[in-house]
């Protein structure tokens, strides 16, 4: 995920002291500001890169999130994997449910896994993935989803006509059903 790179560069307290644009970056990033574009870029490539090292298949979540993402990021891709290779995945979710998810939705505390917001989770205190403590976070504000919501009109929604005029595969899926039914969606049409 962009975000837990991105993250772990922001939150890194000695990173953070040394380096102006980090301090910068993080702080825009807690208002729910998106990365940087070109930093975001730079990252995502430096872990592309040590991924197609080891001739791994990659799964972006996080980017491309804008037009100069996508502009940097895909062509490159397309070098590494082939076009035919690549697919877009869109999550088509209503903005009220989006804020409804993010301000309740829960992570442990170590591995960043996602603990979804549903009546089975609600009493659960410890991660079933790596037993960490569960948490909400603290980005995780109606506030801040708002704001990230407006980004994502702004900025993000504009890079699915870029690709599908680039001709990249371009998969819509129901991101409002239950997480097994999305992830059978998923699977079915990445598989077609």
């Amino acid at each position: 995920q962009t975000s837990k790179l991105g993250e772990a560069k922001i939150n890194d307290p000695e990173l953070i002291k040394n380096d102006p644009e980090l301090a910068e970056i993080k702080r825009l990033f807690d208002k729910g500001e998106l990365f940087p574009p070109p930093w975001t870029v730079k990252i995502v490539l430096e872990k592309a890169e040590e991924l197609a090292q080891k001739n791994t298949g990659i799964i972006l979540s996080g980017s491309p999130r804008t037009i100069f993402e996508a502009e940097n990021e895909m062509p490159y891709f397309e070098r590494l994997y082939g076009k035919e290779n690549l697919k877009i995945i869109h999550l088509k979710i209503d903005e009220k449910e989006s804020v409804k998810r993010n301000t309740y939705r829960r992570v442990c505390k170590d591995g960043g896994h996602p603990i979804p917001n549903f009546s089975q989770f609600k009493d659960l205190k410890i991660c079933p993935h790596d037993g960490s403590e569960i948490v909400t976070r603290g980005l995780d504000t109606p506030e801040t989803i708002k704001t990230r919501n407006e980004v994502y009109r702004r900025r993000t929604e504009l890079i699915f006509s870029f690709l599908s005029e680039k001709k990249y595969k371009i998969i819509e899926i129901n991101g409002e059903q239950g997480i097994d039914k999305v992830f059978q969606d998923i699977l079915s049409k990445i598989e077609k």
